[in-house]
């Protein structure tokens, strides 16, 4: 599991691939699938889900590194067969247009807003993640957002929006980027970032400069679906809805709810039954 996990951190240095190629591949079987997602795949989670998927399969997966909007963007563009995402709006309207099915619940972790060990804007004692953010914006502390369509950053627009504010200034720094290299710029820079649970738990002993400062806000629950293509869509959509099947079965589950305990004494995601609470 070790391995694995610092793949996943070194995957996640290199510079973004181009839009068709994939960030790896699992599997050596004679079927082909074709996989987007952010976090899960830099973490490493993705791939083993998808090793014990291949085997029982014959399938190679193919991981293409993509945010929750860009992921959703490629099943539609039907660049990709299936997703596992965290932007429940975009998904919802991804099925009610008919360009994606079978929306399955996987799992979830939360949000936590990290910073500078001094916390110059004060978010260590915010009673809310609207009150952090708008101690962040009056500061004018350095933040850091993705700025990417991301399931982050639809999160991290969707406080500015609660607070009332449109954050705009030197202060604000878009990345486009993903999660773990933003991260790494925020520690590198001491700035604010607003970091899923699972990244922190796999990155916080390299960003000595930051801090948990800010969670628990039930506004900053995080939770995954998987979502596949149309019956007939691509060539693998079949296969696609048995994948989302395989995520929602005991194994995967099982896969999920262990993953990092072995390196970190703690797992990097909660399973499905815990995430149907904040559905």
């Amino acid at each position: 599991m070790v391995g694995i996990l610092l793949a996943g951190l070194a995957a996640s240095s290199c510079t973004r691939l181009p839009p068709h190629e994939p960030a790896a591949v699992y599997g050596n079987g004679s079927k082909q699938l074709v996989v987007a997602t952010g976090s899960p795949g830099e973490l490493g989670l993705l791939k083993v889900l998808c090793e014990e998927f291949s085997r029982e399969n014959d399938v190679r997966v193919l991981w293409r590194e993509a945010g929750s909007g860009e992921s959703l963007q490629l099943l539609h563009d039907k660049q990709a067969d299936a997703v596992m995402v965290h932007a429940a709006s975009a998904e919802k309207k991804a099925v009610d247009e008919g360009w994606a099915r079978r929306r399955t619940l996987v799992g979830s972790n939360e949000f936590f807003l990290v910073g500078p060990a001094e916390d110059p804007a004060g978010v260590r004692t915010a009673k809310s993640v609207v009150e952090a953010y708008q101690r962040v914006a009056r500061s004018r502390a350095k933040f850091f957002s993705r700025a990417d369509d991301s399931g982050t950053h639809k999160k991290e627009m969707a406080i500015w929006q609660k607070a009332g504010l449109v954050p705009e200034g030197d202060w604000y720094v878009r990345t486009h980027d993903f999660m773990l290299a933003t991260l790494r710029r925020a520690n590198a820079e001491n700035g604010y970032f607003m970091t899923d649970s699972s990244t922190w738990v796999v990155a916080r002993s390299r960003t000595p400069n930051l801090r948990l400062l800010f969670r628990g806000d039930p506004f900053i629950l995080n939770v995954y679906h998987a979502l596949c293509q149309p019956v007939g869509a691509t060539p693998g959509a079949a296969l696609a809805a048995k994948f989302v099947d395989f995520l929602a079965s005991e194994k995967a589950q099982t896969i999920l709810r262990d993953f990092g305990k072995d390196r970190y004494g703690e797992a990097l995601y909660r399973n499905a039954e815990y995430a149907r609470q904040f559905e």
